[in-house]
């Protein structure tokens, strides 16, 4: 019998949450308690995938073909060349048409072909005439968001902190920057420079690729042209400031934020009230979504810490930065503790393992 697994990268390992599994439920930590920036799952290969490193050990993908009971790493090829500034970890591992793509630090693609044993750069990335003018966030210059375009292969969005979209409609060769109808942080929607726009988190409905959600350093934004154009449809919400960005599975104008109160005041959940915010109208409204939710609570919430499973009704899950593990069986109406007292929480994801 099918059942969904919480996949959760911490501070100190990866874990495997199952929800319905009560106190033995909790696997891990795995990849040596090394901090995992994004776990995920490749449904294709039954594959679970790790994507880890630091500035003293360098990039790293870990990935088990045994639902966690033994692990391998690896980061052969995955450098600039030697008078590149060297790659120090991996943000986003994403399989997609049969491939395994990473986003990494300093900002960069690679591709494997190989379930993860080798990598290849994907340099038009970063040959794009406006790499000499990009700059970091306050979390450093990565490459955290990779968005596969659902049927065609040659098509992807990438997301850069702090420098903005990119697409490709030929396999990586060739880029372009998307970021016309975002605020900067200091100036006016004009997109101009070309880049220099801090989006946090991408996400889409593969039944409507064209239509992306991007929750950015100052706004939440809605493009109905594959990225060509924003608009901005966070006014409801109590900031424009916050990290994950997550797409309903059935349902493609419902999304998902969670913002903050702002990043020079703590970036805990305003009021210290903890909410998720839902759409179901692409952004024309917003409900606050708060039942079986606590009060008092100090804690934020990263850029890959929510997800989506694909049940009817879908359920969503989001991870704190001190560590509790929250879901919503009912598309987000009710909310419960599914774990508590993890390593603060990097990335969440699902999976359905048989």
């Amino acid at each position: 019998m099918a059942r969904t697994v919480i996949l959760v990268g911490t501070r100190k390992g990866a874990f495997l949450v199952d929800p319905d599994g009560g106190s033995t439920a909790i696997q891990g930590p795995f990849c040596e308690t090394m901090p995992i920036q994004h776990l995920t799952h490749d449904p294709a290969t039954d594959t679970l995938y790790a994507a880890s490193g630091s500035p003293w050990y360098g990039p790293t993908v870990w990935r088990s073909s045994d639902r966690g009971a033994t692990w391998a790493q690896s980061s052969l090829g995955m450098g600039y060349g030697p008078d590149e500034p060297p790659v120090t970890r991996v943000w986003n591992i994403t399989p997609a048409h049969g491939a395994l793509y990473a986003g990494v630090e300093p900002a960069g693609l690679f591709r494997s072909d190989d379930g993860g044993l080798s990598w290849t750069h994907v340099a038009g990335l970063r040959e794009h005439p406006s790499r000499p003018e990009w700059q970091p966030g306050a979390g450093g210059l990565m490459l955290h968001t990779i968005v596969p375009h659902a049927t065609d292969p040659e098509r992807m969005w990438v997301a850069i902190s702090a420098v903005g979209t990119f697409h490709t409609r030929d396999g990586g060769r060739t880029w372009v920057a998307q970021n016309r109808g975002i605020r900067s942080i200091d100036g006016p929607p004009d997109a101009l420079p070309e880049t220099g726009y801090c989006v946090h988190k991408l996400a889409y409905h593969p039944d409507r690729p064209e239509v992306l959600f991007q929750q950015n350093h100052v706004g939440v934004y809605r493009s109905d042209d594959g990225g060509d154009s924003w608009v901005e449809i966070g006014g409801p919400l109590p900031s424009t400031f916050g990290f994950p960005m997550v797409v309903h599975p059935h349902e493609p104008s419902t999304a998902y934020a969670i913002p903050l109160n702002g990043d020079q005041l703590g970036r805990y959940m305003p009021d210290a009230r903890m909410a998720v915010w839902r759409t179901t109208d692409a952004g024309s409204s917003w409900q606050q979504l708060t039942s079986g939710l606590p009060e008092h609570a100090w804690v934020g919430v990263l850029r890959e810490a929510m997800a989506a499973d694909r049940a009817d009704p879908a359920g969503i899950w989001f991870g704190t930065s001190t560590g509790q593990l929250y879901g919503s069986r009912d598309s987000g109406d009710t909310w419960s503790l599914v774990a508590d007292l993890l390593p603060g929480i990097e990335s969440v994801e699902t999976a359905v393992l048989a």
